[in-house]
């Protein structure tokens, strides 16, 4: 499947998809954000991809909001339809099943962020800058941003970024749990692909089984979540992986899991 505005790379079990529009800070139009839906679909779909790092053309920007000449002209209709479109996408990526890494190098802001949210894991460069602006056009963030900050950070912190509108810094964005990880620019995409590579290399349904029992289990009471992951571990433990991991352990060598 070719793209416009996407790059793909695979380097082994890693898949990279590049937000490749520089000129406009790799800005979400409606293009792109269809383009990211299907290229993630087609990543959860390939059994040889095992984590998927997200980034965006350049040094300036990961991507640095939606594409402010198209939400300029839209209806209310349409922009209730453009955000159901960006929503699609963002919940696309966070159910993928497979670990996702944003790889922020630049301006993460509005959709840029929400993107960024989306993602399971975000290394952050020392120059990255995150920010919620839409206060700033008179409207709010309609690709998550509301639900999925106030989960990360807590509801004081997701106020205060959506309603006054400011960028944070890097080391700020890591005080609040924003960023799991900060580099410094020229180690980003070492510190990335290392991060990958090494979840790559971990059981797939065991990964698997952690996202969904944190994201959905996550969402449910405590009893509720506890017996999701109660079947959860039931069902990593029906995998040969279990079996090779548990003898490796056993062993004391490395386990080598083939994914089955």
């Amino acid at each position: 499947m070719s793209f416009e505005n996407l790059l793909i790379e695979n380097l082994g079990a890693v898949r990279r998809i590049t937000v490749n529009r520089p000129d406009k800070l790799n800005a979400l139009n409606a293009q792109t954000l269809g383009e990211l839906t299907r290229a993630f679909e087609q990543a959860g779909e390939d059994e040889s991809v095992r984590v998927v790092i997200l980034r965006g053309a350049g040094e300036k920007a990961f991507v640095a909001g939606a594409d402010i000449s198209e939400l300029a002209t839209v209806t209310p209709v349409q922009a209730r339809d453009f955000a159901r479109r960006g929503q699609h996408t963002m919940a696309t990526i966070e159910r993928l099943g497979k670990p996702v890494i944003a790889q922020i190098g630049g301006y993460a802001l509005g959709g840029g962020m929400e993107l960024a949210l989306a993602c399971h894991l975000r290394i952050a460069s020392e120059k990255a800058r995150l920010g919620q602006p839409e206060i700033n056009l008179g409207v709010i963030p309609g690709f998550g941003g509301t639900q999925r900050l106030l989960r990360v950070t807590g509801r004081g912190v997701a106020l205060e970024l959506c309603l006054t509108g400011v960028q944070i810094d890097a080391a700020r964005a890591y005080e609040l749990n924003l960023v799991n990880r900060v580099v410094a620019p020229e180690e980003l995409e070492a510190a990335t692909l290392a991060l990958a590579e090494q979840l790559a290399a971990s059981a797939p349904e065991a990964l698997r089984s952690t996202l969904d029992a944190v994201i959905t289990g996550g969402e449910a009471d405590l009893s509720t979540g506890l017996d999701y992951e109660a079947q959860a571990f039931s069902t990593c433990a029906a995998t040969e992986d279990m079996r090779e991991g548990t003898r490796a352990f056993l062993e004391r060598r490395k386990a080598v899991f083939s994914g089955r």
